[in-house]
């Protein structure tokens, strides 16, 4: 008998394919867990997809891969960003996979649960989704590069920062993998929910609004980062209203301290959540910085 959960996840990853229309083949989705993910839980429905791209109620976790023509056998697994809300898949993801695919990258676009969205994994279920998601492109590619936007960066500043941190009993063989990976680039990224960073919706989607200094400590990203940490790319917008810009030097700062291999663009004008970057403008400058600096570690 087929049980709800994995009807639920065959329905989900056939939905993906028809809301992605031609972007992808369907064997390109490949959902994280064979069964319901760890904890159980979680939304009702369909997948929701807005005007502009974005996902919530994200019912089925999983990958997308997008294969280029001439593959330089480097991966490279992202994850937008949307303040653990929603995930910015038609702004940031696609786009990026779509370039980095123009450059020889297999890209992995990560679908993670949120949340607020009544999994009882709470807060820990984007981050063991983030682990699986590693360790599922680890068992197909030689080299695995991460690469996160806003709320997507500090989920995977997280998960670069704690691979030994067991999150979820082992589903299977898979899990046996600590999930590490070559490096990892974090584009306006969230690193501290510590006061006096305490505004963002990550802070409020992971903690609340009356989270302890115990609970905001745990979930900052730089309290986590020793001399094992991968090489760092960084790039943010000097007037970035979202997270605030400090967020950037923060972890370039523990990064030098630690003896990280660390890189990073400072961009005078962007905002947040401006993706690649039009052409043009000063945001776009990052992406060429960081393909530059991720051919060097191919």
């Amino acid at each position: 008998m087929i049980s709800r959960r994995r009807l639920i996840l065959g329905t989900g990853a056939t939905l993906l394919a028809m809301t992605t229309g031609k972007l992808f083949a369907r064997e390109d989705i490949i959902p994280l867990w064979q069964d319901e993910p760890p904890g159980g839980g979680g939304p009702s429905g369909n997948l929701h997809v807005s005007a502009n791209g974005s996902w919530s109620n994200i019912v089925s976790p999983a990958i997308q891969r997008f294969q280029p023509e001439n593959p330089n056998g480097s991966a490279v697994l992202i994850a937008a960003g949307g303040g653990y809300r929603w995930i910015g898949m038609g702004g940031e993801a696609w786009p990026v996979a779509r370039w980095l695919n123009a450059r020889g990258y297999t890209a992995y676009v990560l679908s993670y649960r949120l949340p607020r969205e009544k999994w009882h994994a709470g807060s820990l279920a984007p981050l063991q989704d983030a682990q699986r998601a590693i360790r599922l492109v680890r068992s197909m590619e030689r080299k695995v590069h991460l690469l996160g936007f806003s709320a997507g960066g500090h989920l995977f500043g997280m998960a670069a920062a704690r691979p030994d941190f067991v999150t979820y009993e082992p589903q299977d063989a898979l899990d046996n993998v600590v999930p590490v990976v070559d490096s990892v680039g974090l584009i306006y990224p969230v690193i501290t929910l510590e006061p006096p960073y305490t505004h963002t919706t990550t802070h409020k989607q992971l903690v609340g609004n009356n989270a302890s200094a115990n609970e905001e400590a745990n979930w900052s990203v730089e309290n986590y980062v020793t001399r094992n940490y991968p090489p760092t790319f960084l790039a943010q917008a000097e007037d970035d209203p979202i997270s605030n810009p400090h967020n950037t030097v923060i972890m370039h700062n523990v990064c030098r301290r630690m003896g990280v291999p660390v890189e990073q663009i400072n961009i005078t004008r962007g905002g947040h959540g401006f993706g690649l970057g039009k052409a043009g403008s000063p945001a776009a400058i990052w992406d060429e910085a960081y393909a530059i600096w991720l051919d060097a570690r191919k």
